[in-house]
């Protein structure tokens, strides 16, 4: 597993990570991806550590608070191996949001405890209104300075959200949606932006949800997951989507739609980490291979940048 440097943060991490809402499973009535058990839950964090994995992205929001105990039970003993980033705004989940300092106080105390550590090493604002980002940005400082975080930045609603809080507020950490069907960062110059001035990246949805790894054709999805209510024209159109990027590849045949998929984003300088969700162990072992088989050539960044601008990915 190969480690990259998350902008001027400070911090050094896996080139892939871990998502983790999806490990939540349906405790606290988490609308995710479907039923998981703890048990298992913790097993794939623990073999995602052993196959070099050392950035773990979670959130308050995710089980309301279980994918963090979880995380605190897994690396009970590891916690200087691992660089875990959590996020903060979400009060309900009907979506209303406090980004106020007495609530990002209280929030991160309890997800502190949560994880059994004393510190959190990136916490990010959770999808941010723009116009929320200046208010928060002293507390978050005060919370640097007394060591209780080590790094901020913000989980962006959009990748254009996340130039503006780079290039406008100085944040110097990012998340966004990146992937082959949604390729938005590069439409707007945004790794370059990143690069320039010093943000680390966290790219997240880089399968799209689990489409691009092909593995979903025909799957019927469990009540409790949240792409059971997407369209179904939508989901068709995200699961051909492998075939068109990767047929005329080199090596479209000998690796997997994921592999392929997370060697896309890891193929920009300005990548940080990418943060595929794992809900099984199978899952850190055919991701993390990823990380061996390298980036893509400029030629064949040419022909998926030609897919994509030739074809349309969204159902209207």
């Amino acid at each position: 597993m190969k480690n990259r440097k998350l902008g001027s943060t400070g911090l050094e991490v896996s080139e892939i990570g871990c998502g983790t809402w999806g490990l939540s499973g349906t405790t606290n009535d988490n609308f995710a991806y479907g039923p998981t058990t703890d048990e298992t839950s913790i097993q794939t964090l623990r073999s995602a550590l052993e196959a070099g994995v050392t950035f773990y992205d979670t959130a308050d929001l995710y089980g309301w608070g279980h994918s963090e105990k979880l995380l605190g039970e897994a690396f009970a003993g590891h916690r200087d191996r691992v660089v875990i980033a959590s996020k903060v705004g979400y009060t309900s989940p009907e979506g209303a949001q406090d980004f106020s300092s007495d609530h990002i106080r209280r929030s991160l105390e309890n997800s502190l405890e949560r994880l059994r550590s004393g510190h959190i090493d990136l916490y990010l604002l959770h999808d941010p209104p723009l116009a929320a980002v200046p208010g928060a940005l002293p507390i978050l400082e005060s919370l640097q300075r007394e060591g209780s975080i080590r790094a901020f930045g913000i989980s962006a609603r959009s990748p254009q959200d996340a130039l503006a809080a780079v290039k406008d507020h100085g944040v110097r950490a990012v998340q966004f949606n990146f992937n082959l069907v949604d390729q938005r960062a590069v439409d707007i110059g945004l790794f370059e932006t990143c690069v320039e001035l010093g943000a680390g990246t966290i790219l997240r949805t880089p399968l799209c949800f689990g489409f691009l790894s092909k593995g979903l054709k025909g799957f019927e999805f469990h009540d409790r997951d949240r792409r059971k209510k997407w369209s179904p024209a939508q989901a068709e159109c995200w699961t051909q989507a492998p075939d068109l990027f990767f047929g005329g590849l080199r090596d479209g045949a000998s690796q997997t739609p994921a592999q392929l998929s997370l060697r896309y984003c890891l193929s920009f300088p300005g990548t940080s980490t990418v943060i595929p969700g794992m809900m099984l162990p199978e899952h850190v072992a055919e991701n993390t291979e990823a990380s061996r088989q390298g980036p893509f050539t400029a030629e064949e960044l040419a022909h998926i940048r030609h897919v994509y601008t030739t074809n349309e990915f969204f159902v209207k």
